[in-house]
């Protein structure tokens, strides 16, 4: 895939991935590559991107609502105190992708979580942003890579303290989601500084 930034029904240059299903125009525009503070937040985001794991990130957005509403809206501390019913509650519920060890893992990284400090999880998933000023803008899909240094790093460093599920590329996934890297392409409108 080498395909630069494409012009949608309305004109506006996006990322090619962004026009492929209605959902993901909003999702581009407003959310992708937009940074995200707040462990919640950002636990939010973590799991979704384990749930997306071997599957099309639409299947997660699509589903985004019935997961919110079968975590607890992610709240870690909710998430936490679930208990062996919630598992098999979750295990039936058709609202959210039902996967017996991705489900495993959200409820046991909300009980690891429960035990950091305040704040804990956000600042340590924003020190291995990089430098901004040292990635060029890609201009293709070609140009966007699917791991890199800070990625594993970061994936390491989460797996270190007890998170599961987040290897390298999911580590990546998350860093594009919550803004710790601007992969809109070059002359994507979305891209901050460029005006559609």
């Amino acid at each position: 895939m080498s395909r630069a930034a494409v012009a949608g029904p309305d004109g506006v240059p996006r990322c090619p991935w962004a026009l492929s299903a209605e959902e993901y125009v909003a999702y581009h525009d407003e959310e992708w590559g937009r940074p995200v503070h707040g462990d919640d937040p950002l636990y939010e985001r973590l799991s979704l991107e384990a749930f997306q794991s071997g599957l099309s990130w639409i299947t997660i957005l699509r589903r985004r609502e019935g997961f919110r509403a079968a975590f607890a809206d992610f709240r870690i501390a909710k998430v936490a105190d679930f208990t062996e019913a919630d598992q098999e509650r979750l295990l039936a519920d058709r609202g959210i992708i039902r996967n017996r060890a991705k489900i495993e893992a959200t409820l046991a990284n909300a009980r690891v979580l429960a035990e950091w400090a305040p704040g804990e999880l956000d600042g340590l998933i924003w020190s291995y942003a990089p430098d901004r000023a040292s990635r060029p803008a890609p201009r293709t899909l070609a140009d966007v890579p699917a791991v890199t240094a800070e990625s594993t790093a970061l994936s390491k460093a989460l797996k270190k303290r007890g998170i599961r599920f987040v290897g390298p590329t999911t580590a990546y996934a998350l860093m594009q989601a919550c803004g710790l890297v601007d992969d809109h392409l070059a002359d994507c409108a979305a891209r901050p500084g460029r005006s559609g």
